[in-house]
């Protein structure tokens, strides 16, 4: 296989456990899809499904957005209404999984209503005729997408030279700061204002951010940062070489 790490991994995956993927597609050809992109985080596709009436709409993506979309969630085999608990439920295991550093997307469907949606009907993924809300929380996969092997080292040779490592990320800021410990960008011991919450048992902005010797920060904050806070960040770096990975949604020093 060729292509997306994440892509291929569920590929190898569904070809383990229900077989020849070719012909599983074949039964439900696509009609329509949205493809993923940074700013949704999710990617959407329109399948005929021959012995059906309907159209079924499948989603997967980062999970916080899939949760976000859904009202329903599958247990046992059967469909039941989202509530609080079941959404605490689902933080709870997406933590507890992106703690271990491992990537993990979320999946739901929907099955289109035939009287809406009749055989033959014209999607249209641009200006989107079809739901994208109130759809069918299915499950989370998570995979290992670990850093290359030479990481580590090269980590530590940038801070025995004096040189300030920066990693930048499109994960999610709890498999981020696992991935970071790992390779030795943040360094054992190492604490954020937010381990330091939880150690103490107090609200994270109770805690002096002069305590911490490790920063996750996502791009939204340095979106909001106003011209004066940017420029000091960039001072901070001033006379400094990093090295730096992904898509410019989180950075971690």
């Amino acid at each position: 296989c060729t292509g997306d790490a994440s892509e291929i991994a569920l590929l190898k995956f569904t070809e383990l456990t229900i077989g020849n993927i070719h012909g599983y597609r074949e039964k439900s050809p696509k009609v329509a899809e949205i493809p993923f992109n940074s700013t949704n985080k999710y990617q959407v596709s329109i399948h005929d499904v021959p012995e059906s009436d309907s159209y079924l709409l499948v989603m997967k993506g980062a999970p916080e957005r899939i949760l976000d979309v859904c009202s329903t969630i599958v247990l046992n085999g059967k469909e039941e209404t989202l509530d609080e608990k079941l959404r605490a439920d689902f933080n709870t295991a997406y933590l507890e999984l992106g703690g271990m550093g491992e990537r993990v997307l979320g999946f739901c469907d929907f099955v289109l209503p035939a009287d809406k949606y009749p055989k033959g009907y014209e999607f249209d993924t641009e200006k989107v005729n079809f739901p994208l809300k109130g759809l069918r929380f299915v499950g989370l996969m998570s995979m290992i997408d670990p850093p290359r092997a030479a990481v580590p080292d090269a980590v530590g040779k940038c801070r025995s030279a004096g040189i300030k490592v920066v990693m930048v990320t499109g994960d999610h800021p709890i498999t981020a700061k696992a991935i970071a410990k790992s390779v030795g960008i943040i360094s054992e011991g190492a604490e954020t204002v937010e381990d330091i919450a939880i150690r103490r048992g107090i609200p994270v902005e109770d805690v002096d951010p002069c305590e911490a010797k490790a920063a996750v920060v996502h791009g939204t904050d340095l979106r909001e940062m106003s011209e004066d806070q940017l420029a000091e960040v960039g001072r901070s770096f001033e006379g400094t070489v990093h090295p730096s990975v992904g898509d410019e949604i989180l950075v971690l020093y």
